[in-house]
């Protein structure tokens, strides 16, 4: 039988958080940020994404500290980070072409999680909430697009070396919270499919 805390549930109520009011302030980021960025304003294009990434740290600190842990602040999470990082993305490729094998192993990790988390809703079922690990890779991301963005910024320093650096560990992480957040995956189907021959067992005696 499904545990209740996994079924996937929505509350009006829920829209209007304090956590998820804070995930939506991440989304509206998004748009300073491209502007900064494509206008060459680079300095407000890292204040942007720096405190993007701040509110990325203290949504989950609310949601816990406040008791306002929902099954929609668990996708919006999610969401607002696959969405910054996909302009973040187009930003960096047109800014160094180059990377942009890294980038796309980036989005590549991030459509194949959000997949995961509709067809686990799809089933009812509420996607996990970040761990550590998926937190590290995107406090990893956000700390290597805004050192390659200061640098370029403040001393117009630019090493294509170093990015490519910062951007590959960036992807080690972000690859490996893949491989644990699939292991979490698979378990919950394997659960879920449990469930239903059980249930079919049930009804067939």
């Amino acid at each position: 039988m499904e545990k209740e805390k996994d079924v996937w549930s929505f509350k009006t109520s829920d829209l209007v958080t304090i956590p998820n009011i804070i995930t939506y302030v991440r989304f509206v980021l998004i748009i300073p940020f491209v502007y900064f960025f494509l206008a060459e304003q680079y300095i407000y294009a890292a204040i942007c994404i720096g405190l993007s990434g701040l509110s990325d740290c203290f949504d989950g600190m609310a949601a816990r500290k406040l008791n306002q842990v929902t099954p929609l602040g668990k996708i919006l999470d999610p969401i607002a980070d696959k969405v910054t990082l996909f302009a973040v993305v187009i930003c960096m490729v047109i800014y160094v072409p180059m990377v942009l094998p890294i980038l796309v192993t980036l989005l590549v990790k991030d459509l194949i999680m959000l997949l995961g988390g509709a067809d686990l809703i799809k089933k009812r079922l509420t996607p996990p909430s970040a761990n550590w690990y998926g937190k590290v890779g995107t406090i990893i991301f956000y700390f290597s697009v805004c050192l390659i963005v200061f640098l370029k910024a403040f001393f117009a320093y630019e090493n294509m070396v170093l990015d490519l650096i910062l951007l590959s560990v960036t992807a080690a992480s972000m690859l490996y919270a893949l491989y644990r957040y699939g292991k979490i995956y698979f378990a919950m189907i394997k659960e879920y499919n449990e469930s239903l021959k059980k249930t079919a067992d049930i009804k067939n005696k």
